[in-house]
């Protein structure tokens, strides 16, 4: 595993050493690059945002077990503004039906429904 930070001084030896007790390799960030993690920043705040923040983790197999769902759910079947609004995983956008009138809707709840998925019943 990777641990990532900056250079600044409060990072002093004894904090890489408790990563690199757990096994992890500590990385610095470039010197005088302060955009160089802002993609990782922004996934780690839409995580936070979307789904830490409405489960209360308990230990980490159940934090596992969170993550693992998120991770279906934002590959599989959230919309992003990047890709058209397709889910990672999507490789063209679901067909659209002429004279289709959506009667019913079903709910899939996710993370004990601090997300919801809805899609038409057939």
């Amino acid at each position: 595993m990777l641990r990532d930070h900056d250079r600044d001084s409060k990072y002093t030896g004894s904090f890489d050493a408790v990563f690199e007790v757990e096994g992890m390799d500590v990385l610095l960030s470039a010197p005088q690059a302060p955009r160089m993690n802002a993609h990782c920043e922004r996934v780690i705040g839409t995580i936070r945002r979307e789904a830490l923040d409405h489960v209360l983790l308990l230990h980490e197999a159940h934090a596992r077990q969170v993550l693992a769902e998120y991770q279906d759910h934002y590959s599989r079947h959230r919309p992003h503004r990047s890709r058209d609004q397709r889910p990672p995983e999507a490789q063209e956008q679901p067909v659209v039906l002429d004279g289709f009138e959506p009667r019913k809707l079903l709910r899939t709840r996710i993370l004990r429904g601090a997300i919801n998925e809805y899609r038409h019943a057939a």
